[in-house]
């Protein structure tokens, strides 16, 4: 059965999907062409255990990383999970909320790329934006 069109809880599942969509879409080349093969879904919470206690998770890359490949560079399946009721509890404001879904589709899209947690924050810190964390 789905939702009636007025729920308020499908259409903020459709808007937070419309943010991560967007943020999708804003890949520049050549990282774009290097998402085949990777599942970016969105679910309301991260399952038990997924995250660390006292952590709020936004994302999650599950999967190898494309410089883990082999020698033939056949692709892994990979997927990278966005988190919505973390995003919403978070940034209440629209626009914030904007920013920090771009900022988490990047961050796993860069693991997906090879690149580290270390070198992944440094990055970050580097293009923090004010009142998203």
């Amino acid at each position: 059965m789905t939702a009636p069109l007025d729920d308020p809880e499908e259409r903020a599942r459709d808007d937070f999907m419309s943010l991560v969509d967007r943020a999708v879409a804003s890949i520049p080349e050549p990282f774009a062409s290097q998402l085949d093969g990777v599942a970016i879904v969105v679910d309301d919470d991260p399952a038990p255990g997924q995250a660390p206690p006292g952590h709020s998770l936004f994302g999650l890359y599950q999967g190898v990383p494309r410089t883990a490949w082999g020698a033939s560079g056949a692709p892994h399946a990979s997927k990278i999970t966005i988190f919505r009721r973390p995003h919403e509890l978070m940034y209440p404001d629209p626009e914030v909320r904007a920013r920090a879904v771009q900022g988490t589709v990047l961050h796993e899209i860069a693991h997906h790329l090879g690149i580290d947690e270390t070198a992944i924050r440094r990055i970050e810190a580097a293009r923090r934006v004010p009142g998203v964390r």
